[in-house]
């Protein structure tokens, strides 16, 4: 069970298949939204079994996979791989130590679905700063605080427990204090947000 991991998460286990389709069936209108661009250096934080990372690698011209789960890396790698992709690497490893994890500086470090359950967020935001180049960004998508019986998909409650969301403001709050500052905020619909940050001069 991915959630026994140590350092894993709470509230970020991965979904069963079928419904996390059917929730982002056009990833790469997610991506754009928040600023990923060709020729970029991504990192895709707690990636997960990489359904953002296969379309981060088809816009990027390299993408590492970052995610504490070594055998959800290894479905995304198969991923990738079946899509003819070569350019992105797959590091298995607590995010907290993002800085020493990364080969090179970032351009963009991308989060979908995880940063509710970060224990210590500013803890993660300074590795997150870090890790990132002197113009590089940082991406938070994540479900609105929606009652999680009112986020459906296939007919079923989804995502985190209502208490572990946060609003765009709670996430903006966590951020900015390890020297972020908001770039723009994004709806992606139906249940998420996106919010883009810059380094603050």
């Amino acid at each position: 069970m991915t959630s026994a991991i140590p350092g894993f998460f709470q509230g970020t286990d991965m979904p069963t298949s079928g419904w996390w389709e059917a929730l982002w069936p056009d990833p790469a209108t997610v991506l754009a939204a928040t600023g990923i661009k060709p020729g970029m250096d991504v990192i895709d934080l707690c990636s997960g079994d990489g359904w953002f990372t296969l379309q981060i690698a088809r816009i990027a011209r390299h993408v590492t996979a970052i995610d504490i789960d070594a055998d959800l890396l290894e479905v995304a790698r198969r991923r990738l791989t079946e899509n003819g992709l070569s350019n992105c690497d797959f590091v298995a490893g607590d995010a907290y130590e993002l800085a020493s994890l990364a080969a090179r500086p970032a351009d963009f470090i991308f989060m979908a679905n995880a940063f509710h359950g970060v224990p210590d967020q500013l803890r993660l935001a300074r590795a997150v700063h870090a890790t990132l180049g002197p113009s590089g960004r940082f991406a938070i998508v994540n479900w609105h605080r929606t009652p999680r019986e009112r986020t459906v998909v296939l007919g079923e409650p989804r995502g985190p427990k209502t208490e572990l969301r946060l609003s765009p403001e709670q996430t903006i709050i966590a951020v900015e204090p390890a020297g972020f500052k908001l770039a723009e905020m994004v709806d992606v619909p139906p249940y998420h947000y996106g919010v883009v940050f810059e380094q603050a001069e």
